[in-house]
């Protein structure tokens, strides 16, 4: 089973980053349509496209919905294939970096030398962790051609 496609939107080009987020999330579907997916999963994408498709919303409304359905497609392909975008969880882990080590090494070395200046630590911790999963991600051909920005 195939994945459809996005219909054209002629109206959808006024606006240059309304058409870069649709015709990215096009890019993806077609990504996907690449790999072998089961019905189940296929299924429940071509559900979002077919709202997507079916909508009369339009400008920022149409935008944030093509949004959230990239979102989810993303997170649905994730979590039950382990199949991602490039660059994904380098994206990912560089803000959970920052939050996971970087706040708490920050916060303790902070109060014991005067320094909070500790963030970029966490980043980089969040950036090495993530480039290593991409990394294996792409060795297991796990990874889509296309980067989600």
């Amino acid at each position: 089973m195939n994945i459809i496609e996005l219909k054209e939107r002629q109206y959808i080009s006024q606006n240059i980053e309304s058409t870069k987020i649709y015709i990215q999330f096009g890019n993806l579907l077609k990504e996907l349509n690449k790999k072998q997916l089961p019905v189940d999963i296929t299924e429940r994408i071509n559900q979002d496209i077919r709202e997507i498709n079916t909508t009369n919303k339009t400008g920022n409304e149409l935008i944030k919905l093509v949004k959230q359905k990239q979102k989810k497609v993303i997170t649905l392909v994730e979590k039950q294939l382990k199949i991602t975008p490039k660059k994904h969880y380098s994206k990912l882990w560089l803000a959970n970096g920052m939050a996971t080590f970087g706040l708490p090494i920050g916060t303790v070395f902070g109060l014991s030398i005067g320094n909070m200046a500790m963030l970029p630590i966490g980043l980089a911790i969040g950036a090495v962790v993530g480039s290593g999963m991409d990394k294996k991600a792409s060795v297991e051909g796990r990874q889509l051609d296309i980067e989600i920005n």
